[in-house]
């Protein structure tokens, strides 16, 4: 969506806003041909290794962790070096007694898994810190007025081989942004009023209204509900009401007052 959009308001946008250094850091490997571990790897190792070689060392088998750079090239990763690393020689062993993941686990590594992996140890097997505590980087990349998120999807589209759709008509693209911002159809009062404002800040004040709404602040409020599991009542065994309502308007007016995000963890 190349139409202008209002100042990023703290609580909604933190998602988006966090999306940004990794989709750099996706655009920027995707260029040199690299494996990049928090992109291509974490997400292996974390489902079918760091069960039994990971941080909890109540359940760690053979004394192994590959979580730590240093311990798993120390015992299990020849970085550059796919035969002398014992992690390659187990997750292509035949000998079901030696094969990693063991079959008993059933979690067998697919061949697209198989060969990242063979990619990451040639390539030197570099870790990186979990996304969440590297530094933020602005990546050097010209946006040419253009939102920097449709110049991240335009990038990725055209490296997977994708055209991108021709942007929508006025009318989809108010609806699309109803839905998004509050949950509901834009009603047809509200509708005609953006479609008969030929001003250029038109879509601008579009989302000011929407985010003036209150049911803003509802649509937004949901995930935050959802994951603490919001109810009225105690459930169908046991169906006692039971007095949450107020932190559900709470989580609402922090939305629709533009709470800081700081602010509204504590």
């Amino acid at each position: 969506m190349n139409d202008p959009a209002c100042a990023p308001r703290p609580v909604v946008f933190l998602a988006l806003l966090c999306l940004i250094p990794a989709a750099a850091d996706s655009t920027a490997n995707a260029g040199e041909e690299r494996v990049g571990f928090n992109r291509d790897v974490r997400a292996i190792l974390s489902e079918h290794c760091f069960e039994c070689h990971g941080p909890d060392a109540d359940n760690r088998a053979a004394e192994l962790r590959l979580d730590v750079q240093a311990e798993a090239h120390a015992s299990a990763i020849q970085p550059g070096d796919l035969t002398g690393s014992l992690m390659w020689e187990r997750i292509n062993s035949d000998d079901p007694d030696v094969v990693m993941p063991p079959p008993d686990a059933k979690k067998p590594l697919d061949r697209t898994q198989i060969q990242t992996l063979q990619r990451w140890i040639e390539q030197g097997a570099e870790y990186e810190k979990h996304w969440a505590f590297m530094p933020i980087v602005r990546p050097q990349i010209e946006f040419a007025g253009r939102s920097p998120i449709d110049v991240f999807v335009d990038r990725q589209l055209r490296q997977q081989g994708l055209t991108p759709a021709p942007q929508a008509d006025r009318r989809t693209l108010a609806r699309r942004l109803a839905l998004d911002l509050t949950g509901l159809p834009l009603p047809p009062a509200q509708m005609q009023q953006f479609l008969n404002d030929s001003s250029p800040d038109a879509w601008e004040h579009l989302v000011d209204r929407l985010m003036a709404s209150p049911h803003f602040g509802e649509h937004m409020a949901l995930p935050w509900l959802e994951a603490a599991r919001y109810a009225d009542t105690s459930g169908y065994q046991a169906d006692w009401e039971r007095f949450m309502w107020p932190w559900r308007t709470w989580v609402i007016d922090a939305f629709n007052n533009n709470m800081p995000f700081d602010q509204f963890t504590v």
